[in-house]
């Protein structure tokens, strides 16, 4: 697996990974979904120098010009639903991607160290030989992405897939890397050394779905 950990490289990025680690600053819901957009527009940029490009001619008022644009069928599918934010920097960049969402989350059967991964809700278009962008915010334990990539199989065989989050824990990513093709790539803004007992990333930020759109009644 390609690993592309943005934050080795100094830049705006780190004033929004900051803002929503904040424990003050990430109180403003609305400020968490537009710094976690704002994130996910720049993985997006720096993605989207690694896909296929072709020459084309685009005439102006004055003349001819020539340039290279995006060559690559594209399909966004988001974990709901905190990925709702991040899908929606990414489709700023790439609005013409169709769309997919699924739903992921963790079924605590007996106590709140241990859980499983359930997928229910799943829509998705034809996946056959297109671009398959995988994006969650937070890659804790990696079962999520794992989980919704193996759901996503029937509707067709990506040419490539790239995985977007933005904090993940090393656990996680090792997992990924154990458990995808050599060929994937791995776009994050942020690594974090751990997880806590409960599977959550330390530091962290908290639960991304919280912060974003309220606490949830938990199941």
């Amino acid at each position: 697996m390609f690993i592309h950990n943005i934050s080795k490289e100094n830049s705006i990025l780190n004033t929004f990974i900051s803002e929503i680690r904040n424990i003050n600053i990430q109180k403003d819901s609305m400020r968490f979904r537009r710094n976690i957009e704002r994130i996910g527009e720049i993985l997006g940029y720096e993605m989207s120098k690694s896909l296929n490009y072709v020459n084309s001619t685009v005439e102006t008022p004055l003349g001819t010009c020539h340039i290279n644009l995006l060559n690559n069928d594209i399909v966004l599918c988001s974990i709901l639903r905190a990925g709702v934010p991040l899908h929606n920097g990414l489709l700023n960049y790439f609005d013409t991607a169709e769309n997919a969402f699924i739903s992921a989350y963790r079924h605590h059967k007996h106590n709140p160290e241990s859980f499983e991964i359930v997928v229910e809700y799943l829509a998705c278009p034809n996946l056959e030989n297109k671009t398959l962008i995988l994006a969650d915010p937070m890659l804790a334990t990696g079962q999520s992405m794992v989980a919704t990539f193996e759901a996503l199989k029937p509707f067709g065989i990506p040419k490539e897939v790239h995985l977007i989050s933005v904090i993940g824990a090393q656990k996680g990513v090792d997992f990924i890397e154990n458990n995808f093709d050599d060929k994937t790539h791995l776009w994050i803004a942020a690594i974090d050394d751990k997880l806590n007992d409960k599977g959550y990333i330390v530091p962290g930020l908290g639960d991304a779905g919280d912060l974003a759109f309220g606490e949830k009644l938990q199941q």
